[in-house]
């Protein structure tokens, strides 16, 4: 096989597995029943697996401390966007707050 039929055969069964889970969502939620202690459990979960995937993202790149201005701009970004500003303002401010803060001289 060539590399290009390899690439679209691994597409098709990428794309037709991404389609069964997410077909399978809807159809298995209409046959089970889960109790809410366990709903609440797993909205938990998101809401902690997000979290770790901020704070990972925003204080660390690969094993290494990425300073103070990254981190002060996603907290810029956390608070208006809880404060509900528009997307573009969260951005942008979060992305001012990192630059400024760079263009200072904080790492």
């Amino acid at each position: 096989m060539t590399g290009a039929a390899t690439l679209i055969i691994a597409t098709v069964v990428l794309g037709a597995g991404t389609f069964a889970f997410r077909f399978a969502g809807p159809v298995l939620r209409a046959r089970t029943e889960l109790s809410p202690r366990v709903e609440k459990l797993i909205t938990i979960a998101a809401v902690v697996l997000l979290a770790a995937l901020v704070a990972t993202a925003a204080l660390l790149d690969g094993q290494e401390f990425v300073g103070f201005a990254r981190p002060a701009g996603v907290a810029v970004g956390g608070v208006l966007a809880w404060r509900k500003a528009p997307f573009v303002i969260v951005v942008l401010a979060a992305a001012a707050t990192a630059a400024g803060l760079r263009l200072l001289g904080v790492p």
